[in-house]
């Protein structure tokens, strides 16, 4: 069975089987920074949600997405092709020279958010069992141009965990907002922008 959902002026789909929307997704879609024309990469990418999501504030976007699962790989350069948008999807494990170096303006990705052994699972996709946040941050590193960003989605309790895997591949963390799910309630999200050799100077903002 097919699930659709509309993205702005474009419409996702997805099957059983690939990870489904999810607020995280739609959130970082909105947050991280895009200008014209830039080359776009968004690692794990799943159905391609957040490509049509980032397309959807630029159509001059260039886009590209790595994905470890042949079905949801299928389903993300399904997604574009209906919606009349071209772009690269590889279906591969990130860790692994996908892509060429230093080529991308931006890369994003809502990524799995629960370590291997911590007692906590969102299903096999929130596991870090195939891909660590260190992974995912040096992957995101080599890929990204010198002044690049890159920007990603986690769990409020894990923010020194970010800051330390993104400084570590020299990603200068630059932008993070704090969602939550209504007023009185604690932060459940974070939302990240970090920039490749940039200064340091981090702006907060909820």
């Amino acid at each position: 069975m097919c699930k659709m959902e509309q993205l702005g002026p474009y419409t996702l789909s997805w099957p059983d089987g690939v990870f489904p929307l999810g607020g995280d997704a739609l959130a970082l879609g909105g947050f991280a920074t895009v200008r014209s024309g830039w080359r776009v990469c968004d690692l794990g990418t799943g159905s391609g949600a957040l490509l049509l999501l980032l397309a959807g504030r630029d159509p001059t976007l260039v886009l590209h997405g790595a994905e470890l699962d042949p079905l949801a790989a299928r389903t993300a350069r399904d997604n574009l092709t209906a919606n009349g948008l071209t772009g690269e999807i590889i279906a591969g494990d990130l860790r692994n020279d996908l892509f060429s170096a230093g080529q991308f303006d931006l890369v994003v990705s809502n990524p799995p958010y629960f370590p291997v052994g911590s007692g906590r699972s969102g299903g096999p996709a929130r596991s870090e069992e195939f891909c660590t946040l260190d992974d995912l941050c040096a992957a995101a590193a080599r890929l990204t141009r010198n002044g690049g960003r890159f920007a990603l989605c986690h769990r409020p309790e894990r923010l020194a965990d970010v800051v330390c895997a993104l400084r570590g591949h020299g990603l200068e963390p630059k932008r993070l907002s704090l969602k939550a799910h209504g007023p009185g309630h604690p932060p459940s999200l974070l939302l990240m922008e970090a920039v490749k050799q940039g200064r340091p100077g981090l702006k907060i903002s909820l």
